[in-house]
Protein backbone atom coordinates (compact mmCIF):
# COMPACT_ATOMS: atom_id res chain seq x y z
CA UNK A 1 0.00 0.00 0.00
CA UNK A 2 1.25 3.49 -0.88
CA UNK A 3 2.45 5.27 2.24
CA UNK A 4 0.45 8.38 1.33
CA UNK A 5 -2.71 6.30 1.59
CA UNK A 6 -1.88 5.67 5.27
CA UNK A 7 -1.93 9.38 6.07
CA UNK A 8 -5.41 10.73 5.44
CA UNK A 9 -7.55 13.79 6.00
CA UNK A 10 -10.75 13.99 8.04
CA UNK A 11 -12.22 17.47 7.76
CA UNK A 12 -9.13 19.67 7.97
CA UNK A 13 -7.10 17.35 10.21
CA UNK A 14 -4.65 14.62 9.32
CA UNK A 15 -5.04 11.11 10.75
CA UNK A 16 -3.12 7.84 10.48
CA UNK A 17 -4.44 4.49 9.31
CA UNK A 18 -2.78 1.28 10.64
CA UNK A 19 -3.53 -2.02 12.35
CA UNK A 20 -2.71 -2.77 15.98
CA UNK A 21 -3.71 -5.94 17.89
CA UNK A 22 -5.58 -7.04 14.78
CA UNK A 23 -7.79 -3.92 14.90
CA UNK A 24 -7.80 -1.04 12.45
CA UNK A 25 -6.67 2.17 14.19
CA UNK A 26 -7.30 5.65 12.77
CA UNK A 27 -6.18 8.20 15.38
CA UNK A 28 -6.34 11.90 14.61
CA UNK A 29 -3.10 13.90 14.77
CA UNK A 30 -4.82 17.26 15.23
CA UNK A 31 -2.63 18.70 12.48
CA UNK A 32 -3.67 20.69 9.42
CA UNK A 33 -3.09 19.18 6.01
CA UNK A 34 0.17 20.89 5.04
CA UNK A 35 3.23 19.54 3.28
CA UNK A 36 5.34 19.71 6.43
CA UNK A 37 2.67 18.05 8.53
CA UNK A 38 2.22 15.28 5.98
CA UNK A 39 5.96 14.58 6.06
CA UNK A 40 5.81 14.42 9.88
CA UNK A 41 2.79 12.10 9.71
CA UNK A 42 4.53 9.75 7.27
CA UNK A 43 7.60 9.51 9.51
CA UNK A 44 5.41 8.91 12.56
CA UNK A 45 3.57 6.18 10.71
CA UNK A 46 6.85 4.47 9.82
CA UNK A 47 8.02 4.64 13.43
CA UNK A 48 4.72 3.18 14.68
CA UNK A 49 4.83 0.31 12.19
CA UNK A 50 8.39 -0.48 13.31
CA UNK A 51 7.42 -0.44 17.01
CA UNK A 52 4.46 -2.68 16.32
CA UNK A 53 6.67 -5.16 14.47
CA UNK A 54 9.15 -5.43 17.38
CA UNK A 55 6.47 -5.39 20.09
CA UNK A 56 7.30 -2.05 21.75
CA UNK A 57 4.41 0.09 20.52
CA UNK A 58 2.55 2.05 23.22
CA UNK A 59 -0.65 3.63 21.92
CA UNK A 60 -0.97 6.03 24.85
CA UNK A 61 2.58 7.29 24.38
CA UNK A 62 1.87 8.51 20.85
CA UNK A 63 -1.78 9.50 21.36
CA UNK A 64 -2.21 10.30 25.10
CA UNK A 65 -5.46 12.23 24.68
CA UNK A 66 -7.17 9.65 22.49
CA UNK A 67 -10.25 7.84 23.85
CA UNK A 68 -8.88 4.74 22.15
CA UNK A 69 -5.72 5.04 24.24
CA UNK A 70 -7.81 5.12 27.42
CA UNK A 71 -9.85 2.08 26.31
CA UNK A 72 -6.75 0.14 25.31
CA UNK A 73 -5.07 0.97 28.61
CA UNK A 74 -8.08 -0.31 30.57
CA UNK A 75 -8.22 -3.47 28.49
CA UNK A 76 -4.51 -4.18 28.69
CA UNK A 77 -4.60 -3.88 32.49
CA UNK A 78 -7.63 -6.12 33.03
CA UNK A 79 -6.76 -9.09 35.19
CA UNK A 80 -8.19 -12.57 34.86
CA UNK A 81 -9.91 -12.13 38.25
CA UNK A 82 -11.75 -9.05 36.99
CA UNK A 83 -12.67 -10.78 33.73
CA UNK A 84 -13.98 -13.87 35.56
CA UNK A 85 -16.10 -11.71 37.88
CA UNK A 86 -17.56 -9.81 34.93
CA UNK A 87 -18.31 -13.05 33.10
CA UNK A 88 -20.12 -14.60 36.07
CA UNK A 89 -22.25 -11.47 36.55
CA UNK A 90 -23.33 -11.57 32.93
CA UNK A 91 -23.93 -15.33 32.97
CA UNK A 92 -26.36 -15.37 35.91
CA UNK A 93 -29.45 -15.28 33.69
CA UNK A 94 -28.13 -17.70 31.10
CA UNK A 95 -26.88 -20.62 33.18
CA UNK A 96 -28.58 -23.21 35.37
CA UNK A 97 -28.07 -22.82 39.13
CA UNK A 98 -26.11 -26.07 39.22
CA UNK A 99 -23.82 -24.82 36.43
CA UNK A 100 -23.23 -21.52 38.22
CA UNK A 101 -22.34 -23.39 41.40
CA UNK A 102 -19.85 -25.54 39.50
CA UNK A 103 -18.27 -22.54 37.77
CA UNK A 104 -17.96 -20.61 41.04
CA UNK A 105 -16.24 -23.58 42.63
CA UNK A 106 -13.77 -23.83 39.72
CA UNK A 107 -13.11 -20.08 39.81
CA UNK A 108 -12.61 -19.69 43.56
CA UNK A 109 -10.64 -22.89 44.24
CA UNK A 110 -8.55 -23.18 41.07
CA UNK A 111 -8.60 -20.31 38.57
CA UNK A 112 -8.28 -17.22 40.77
CA UNK A 113 -5.58 -18.66 43.06
CA UNK A 114 -3.45 -19.64 40.06
CA UNK A 115 -4.22 -17.06 37.35
CA UNK A 116 -6.26 -14.29 38.98
CA UNK A 117 -3.39 -11.81 39.25
CA UNK A 118 -2.31 -12.24 35.62
CA UNK A 119 -3.42 -9.76 32.95
CA UNK A 120 -5.53 -11.13 30.11
CA UNK A 121 -2.89 -9.97 27.67
CA UNK A 122 -0.12 -11.84 29.50
CA UNK A 123 -1.50 -15.38 29.91
CA UNK A 124 0.09 -17.98 27.64
CA UNK A 125 -0.95 -21.47 26.66
CA UNK A 126 2.27 -22.75 28.24
CA UNK A 127 1.22 -21.28 31.60
CA UNK A 128 -2.05 -23.18 31.52
CA UNK A 129 -0.51 -26.44 30.32
CA UNK A 130 2.15 -26.38 33.04
CA UNK A 131 -0.54 -25.83 35.66
CA UNK A 132 -2.66 -28.69 34.29
CA UNK A 133 0.25 -31.12 34.58
CA UNK A 134 0.68 -30.16 38.24
CA UNK A 135 -2.89 -31.08 39.20
CA UNK A 136 -3.91 -34.36 40.78
CA UNK A 137 -7.65 -34.13 40.04
CA UNK A 138 -9.38 -36.16 37.33
CA UNK A 139 -9.20 -35.28 33.64
CA UNK A 140 -12.95 -34.65 33.59
CA UNK A 141 -12.68 -32.24 36.51
CA UNK A 142 -9.80 -30.38 34.86
CA UNK A 143 -11.82 -29.98 31.66
CA UNK A 144 -14.74 -28.61 33.66
CA UNK A 145 -12.52 -26.20 35.62
CA UNK A 146 -11.20 -24.75 32.37
CA UNK A 147 -14.66 -23.92 31.01
CA UNK A 148 -15.02 -20.47 32.69
CA UNK A 149 -11.47 -19.58 31.67
CA UNK A 150 -12.23 -20.52 28.07
CA UNK A 151 -15.39 -18.41 28.11
CA UNK A 152 -13.50 -15.38 29.45
CA UNK A 153 -10.89 -15.55 26.70
CA UNK A 154 -13.49 -16.15 24.00
CA UNK A 155 -15.24 -12.95 25.10
CA UNK A 156 -11.97 -11.01 25.36
CA UNK A 157 -11.02 -12.01 21.83
CA UNK A 158 -14.47 -11.17 20.46
CA UNK A 159 -14.30 -7.75 22.15
CA UNK A 160 -10.80 -7.22 20.67
CA UNK A 161 -9.20 -6.86 24.10
CA UNK A 162 -6.65 -9.49 23.05
CA UNK A 163 -5.39 -10.18 19.54
CA UNK A 164 -5.08 -13.95 20.05
CA UNK A 165 -6.74 -16.50 22.30
CA UNK A 166 -4.17 -18.67 24.13
CA UNK A 167 -6.88 -21.12 25.26
CA UNK A 168 -7.32 -22.31 21.67
CA UNK A 169 -3.96 -24.05 22.07
CA UNK A 170 -5.03 -25.79 25.29
CA UNK A 171 -6.89 -28.97 24.38
CA UNK A 172 -9.26 -30.81 26.69
CA UNK A 173 -7.80 -33.92 28.28
CA UNK A 174 -9.16 -37.27 27.08
CA UNK A 175 -11.73 -38.66 29.50
CA UNK A 176 -12.17 -42.37 29.90
CA UNK A 177 -15.85 -43.23 29.96
CA UNK A 178 -16.96 -45.53 32.74
CA UNK A 179 -17.43 -48.99 31.30
CA UNK A 180 -20.81 -50.65 31.86
CA UNK A 181 -20.61 -53.15 34.70
CA UNK A 182 -24.22 -54.24 35.02
CA UNK A 183 -25.47 -56.25 37.94
CA UNK A 184 -26.37 -59.87 37.44
CA UNK A 185 -29.86 -60.97 38.52
CA UNK A 186 -28.30 -62.68 41.56
CA UNK A 187 -26.39 -59.52 42.52
CA UNK A 188 -29.48 -57.38 42.13
CA UNK A 189 -31.48 -59.72 44.34
CA UNK A 190 -28.73 -59.79 46.99
CA UNK A 191 -28.60 -55.98 47.14
CA UNK A 192 -32.36 -55.60 47.34
CA UNK A 193 -32.46 -57.98 50.32
CA UNK A 194 -30.14 -55.69 52.31
CA UNK A 195 -32.22 -52.53 51.82
CA UNK A 196 -34.99 -51.04 53.97
CA UNK A 197 -38.34 -51.18 52.20
CA UNK A 198 -38.31 -47.64 50.82
CA UNK A 199 -34.71 -48.10 49.70
CA UNK A 200 -35.62 -51.41 48.08
CA UNK A 201 -38.46 -49.75 46.16
CA UNK A 202 -36.11 -47.04 44.91
CA UNK A 203 -33.39 -49.40 43.69
CA UNK A 204 -35.82 -51.94 42.24
CA UNK A 205 -37.50 -49.14 40.32
CA UNK A 206 -34.10 -47.86 39.13
CA UNK A 207 -33.10 -51.31 37.87
CA UNK A 208 -36.27 -51.61 35.80
CA UNK A 209 -36.73 -48.02 34.59
CA UNK A 210 -33.21 -46.89 33.69
CA UNK A 211 -33.75 -43.43 35.18
CA UNK A 212 -30.72 -41.42 36.19
CA UNK A 213 -30.38 -40.88 39.94
CA UNK A 214 -31.14 -37.17 39.51
CA UNK A 215 -34.36 -38.13 37.71
CA UNK A 216 -35.32 -40.72 40.33
CA UNK A 217 -35.23 -38.27 43.21
CA UNK A 218 -37.20 -35.69 41.20
CA UNK A 219 -40.00 -38.11 40.30
CA UNK A 220 -43.43 -37.02 41.54
CA UNK A 221 -46.65 -39.03 41.83
CA UNK A 222 -48.23 -36.78 39.21
CA UNK A 223 -45.62 -38.14 36.76
CA UNK A 224 -46.90 -41.69 37.21
CA UNK A 225 -49.69 -42.81 34.87
CA UNK A 226 -50.79 -46.20 36.16
CA UNK A 227 -53.52 -46.45 33.53
CA UNK A 228 -51.13 -45.92 30.62
CA UNK A 229 -48.40 -47.93 32.34
CA UNK A 230 -45.72 -45.24 32.09
CA UNK A 231 -43.82 -42.70 34.16
CA UNK A 232 -43.22 -39.32 32.60
CA UNK A 233 -39.69 -37.97 33.10
CA UNK A 234 -39.91 -34.18 33.10
CA UNK A 235 -37.26 -32.96 35.53
CA UNK A 236 -34.09 -33.79 37.44
CA UNK A 237 -32.67 -32.54 40.73
CA UNK A 238 -29.05 -31.42 40.62
CA UNK A 239 -27.38 -29.80 43.64
CA UNK A 240 -30.78 -29.66 45.37
CA UNK A 241 -32.30 -27.65 42.51
CA UNK A 242 -34.92 -28.92 40.08
CA UNK A 243 -34.04 -28.46 36.42
CA UNK A 244 -35.47 -29.52 33.10
CA UNK A 245 -33.65 -32.12 30.99
CA UNK A 246 -30.84 -30.69 28.86
CA UNK A 247 -32.34 -32.06 25.64
CA UNK A 248 -35.87 -32.62 24.37
CA UNK A 249 -35.20 -36.35 24.19
CA UNK A 250 -34.59 -36.24 27.96
CA UNK A 251 -38.30 -35.59 28.42
CA UNK A 252 -39.76 -39.03 27.83
CA UNK A 253 -42.33 -41.61 28.85
CA UNK A 254 -40.78 -44.75 30.32
CA UNK A 255 -42.69 -48.01 30.22
CA UNK A 256 -43.53 -49.67 33.53
CA UNK A 257 -42.46 -53.32 33.68
CA UNK A 258 -43.87 -55.57 36.43
CA UNK A 259 -40.88 -55.05 38.81
CA UNK A 260 -40.94 -51.24 38.45
CA UNK A 261 -44.73 -51.20 38.78
CA UNK A 262 -44.55 -53.36 41.91
CA UNK A 263 -41.99 -50.98 43.42
CA UNK A 264 -44.31 -48.00 42.86
CA UNK A 265 -47.36 -49.79 44.21
CA UNK A 266 -45.48 -50.68 47.38
CA UNK A 267 -44.08 -47.16 47.69
CA UNK A 268 -47.59 -45.69 47.73
CA UNK A 269 -47.98 -46.63 51.38
CA UNK A 270 -45.06 -44.35 52.30
CA UNK A 271 -45.43 -41.18 50.22
CA UNK A 272 -48.56 -41.19 48.06
CA UNK A 273 -50.71 -39.20 50.48
CA UNK A 274 -48.03 -37.16 52.23
CA UNK A 275 -46.32 -35.27 49.44
CA UNK A 276 -45.54 -34.92 45.74
CA UNK A 277 -42.22 -36.83 45.62
CA UNK A 278 -42.33 -40.58 45.06
CA UNK A 279 -39.16 -41.63 46.86
CA UNK A 280 -38.12 -40.61 50.38
CA UNK A 281 -34.94 -41.13 52.33
CA UNK A 282 -35.88 -43.93 54.75
CA UNK A 283 -33.55 -42.44 57.40
CA UNK A 284 -35.42 -39.12 57.49
CA UNK A 285 -38.69 -39.94 55.72
CA UNK A 286 -38.12 -36.78 53.69
CA UNK A 287 -37.46 -36.51 49.93
CA UNK A 288 -33.93 -37.26 48.79
CA UNK A 289 -31.97 -34.05 48.16
CA UNK A 290 -28.92 -35.32 46.25
CA UNK A 291 -27.63 -38.43 44.54
CA UNK A 292 -24.69 -38.38 46.97
CA UNK A 293 -27.10 -39.11 49.82
CA UNK A 294 -28.29 -42.25 48.08
CA UNK A 295 -24.76 -43.40 47.34
CA UNK A 296 -23.44 -42.87 50.87
CA UNK A 297 -26.36 -43.85 53.08
CA UNK A 298 -28.16 -46.47 51.03
CA UNK A 299 -26.19 -47.90 48.12
CA UNK A 300 -22.70 -48.44 49.56
CA UNK A 301 -23.91 -50.03 52.82
CA UNK A 302 -26.15 -52.45 50.89
CA UNK A 303 -23.30 -53.52 48.57
CA UNK A 304 -21.01 -54.08 51.53
CA UNK A 305 -23.57 -56.18 53.39
CA UNK A 306 -24.31 -58.21 50.26
CA UNK A 307 -20.61 -58.71 49.52
CA UNK A 308 -20.97 -57.22 46.04
CA UNK A 309 -18.02 -55.59 44.26
CA UNK A 310 -18.44 -51.81 44.39
CA UNK A 311 -19.85 -49.97 41.45
CA UNK A 312 -21.69 -46.67 41.21
CA UNK A 313 -25.49 -46.38 41.44
CA UNK A 314 -25.38 -45.38 37.76
CA UNK A 315 -24.79 -49.06 37.01
CA UNK A 316 -28.50 -49.63 37.68
CA UNK A 317 -29.05 -47.73 34.42
CA UNK A 318 -26.52 -49.94 32.65
CA UNK A 319 -28.27 -52.99 34.10
CA UNK A 320 -31.58 -51.79 32.68
CA UNK A 321 -30.13 -51.22 29.20
CA UNK A 322 -28.20 -54.48 29.01
CA UNK A 323 -31.22 -56.47 30.24
CA UNK A 324 -33.54 -55.05 27.57
CA UNK A 325 -31.00 -55.38 24.77
CA UNK A 326 -30.07 -58.94 25.72
CA UNK A 327 -33.77 -59.82 25.53
CA UNK A 328 -33.84 -58.57 21.94
CA UNK A 329 -35.69 -55.28 22.42
CA UNK A 330 -35.16 -52.81 19.52
CA UNK A 331 -32.09 -50.63 20.22
CA UNK A 332 -33.84 -47.47 19.02
CA UNK A 333 -36.71 -48.08 21.43
CA UNK A 334 -34.26 -48.68 24.28
CA UNK A 335 -32.49 -45.42 23.35
CA UNK A 336 -35.81 -43.56 23.57
CA UNK A 337 -36.58 -45.11 26.94
CA UNK A 338 -33.23 -43.94 28.27
CA UNK A 339 -33.52 -40.41 26.91
CA UNK A 340 -30.99 -40.60 24.07
CA UNK A 341 -31.82 -38.71 20.88
CA UNK A 342 -30.66 -41.63 18.72
CA UNK A 343 -29.25 -45.09 19.20
CA UNK A 344 -25.61 -44.20 18.47
CA UNK A 345 -24.87 -44.12 22.20
CA UNK A 346 -26.61 -47.47 22.66
CA UNK A 347 -24.54 -49.05 19.89
CA UNK A 348 -21.27 -47.61 21.23
CA UNK A 349 -21.79 -48.34 24.93
CA UNK A 350 -23.94 -51.47 24.89
CA UNK A 351 -23.02 -53.07 21.57
CA UNK A 352 -21.95 -56.35 23.10
CA UNK A 353 -25.41 -56.88 24.57
CA UNK A 354 -27.22 -56.45 21.27
CA UNK A 355 -27.95 -59.88 19.78
CA UNK A 356 -28.36 -60.52 16.09
CA UNK A 357 -32.02 -59.81 15.40
CA UNK A 358 -32.20 -62.25 12.53
CA UNK A 359 -29.40 -64.70 11.85
CA UNK A 360 -30.95 -65.48 8.43
CA UNK A 361 -30.71 -61.84 7.28
CA UNK A 362 -29.48 -61.66 3.68
CA UNK A 363 -30.54 -65.21 2.81
CA UNK A 364 -33.48 -64.10 0.66
CA UNK A 365 -31.40 -61.96 -1.68
CA UNK A 366 -28.76 -64.68 -1.83
CA UNK A 367 -31.45 -67.17 -2.91
CA UNK A 368 -32.55 -64.90 -5.75
CA UNK A 369 -28.93 -64.37 -6.69
CA UNK A 370 -28.23 -68.09 -6.89
CA UNK A 371 -31.39 -68.77 -8.92
CA UNK A 372 -31.10 -65.96 -11.45
CA UNK A 373 -27.40 -65.39 -11.58
CA UNK A 374 -25.40 -62.26 -10.81
CA UNK A 375 -25.76 -60.59 -14.23
CA UNK A 376 -29.50 -61.13 -14.42
CA UNK A 377 -29.97 -59.70 -10.90
CA UNK A 378 -27.96 -56.59 -11.68
CA UNK A 379 -30.00 -55.94 -14.84
CA UNK A 380 -33.32 -56.56 -13.10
Amino acid sequence: MDRKQLVKVRGKSLYLDFYYQGIRQRPSLGLEDTKANRLHAERLHSAIEHEISIGTFDFAKHFPNSKKAIDLNKSSNKTITLALDEYMRSAQRQLEKSTIKGYNSAIEFYLKPNFGHIKLTDLTASDVKAWIYSLSISAKRINNVLIPLRRVFEDAYAEEIIDKNPMLRVKNLPVKTEEPHPLTPAESEAILKELPQQGKNLIQFALWSGLRTSELIALEWSDVDFKAGVVRVRRAIVNKNAKQPKTKSGERDVKLFPPSLDALLDQKQFTYSSGSRVFNNPNTNKPWETDAQIRRTLWIPALMKAGIEYRTPYQTRHTYASTLLSAGEPPMWVANQMGHKDWAMIRRVYGRWIPEVDTTAGSKIMKIWSQNGHKELVNA
